[in-house]
């Protein structure tokens, strides 16, 4: 069973950046879309970024686009979520996710493989 570790999360102050991490074992990432969500205090998970299976197409929620970048690297079995300019607003746990499919897109019902999170924590 492919599972997924995120890492990279932290406290940091707005206009800062991260870089996550989540990298996979138990089955080489060539066959999966990997998409990244987050879910603040008392709000639903939210879908933030995804990546196709070879990389090729990304989409980005509008909220961090043009802030966040999605790549990956399957020789290492390793997908990245790079985050610049931080706010205090994308203060959540984050989660990779992936599917066994070309594409997965921004719906948390579309993953059946999940991470178990890392805390991004934005001051002002």
């Amino acid at each position: 069973q492919l599972q997924l570790v995120e890492s990279g999360g932290g406290l940091v102050q707005t206009g800062e950046s991260l870089r996550l991490s989540c990298a996979a074992s138990g089955y080489t990432l060539d066959y999966y879309a990997i998409g990244w969500f987050r879910q603040a205090p008392g709000k639903e998970r939210e879908g933030v970024s995804c990546i196709s299976s070879r990389g090729i197409s990304t989409e980005y929620a509008d909220s961090v686009k043009g802030r966040f970048t999605i790549s990956r690297d399957n020789a290492k079995n390793t997908v990245y979520l790079q985050m610049n300019r931080l706010k205090p607003e994308d203060t959540a746990v984050y989660y990779c996710a992936g599917v066994g499919k070309m594409w997965g897109g921004l719906e948390d019902r579309e993953y059946n493989f999940w991470g178990q999170g890392t805390q991004v924590t934005v001051s002002s």
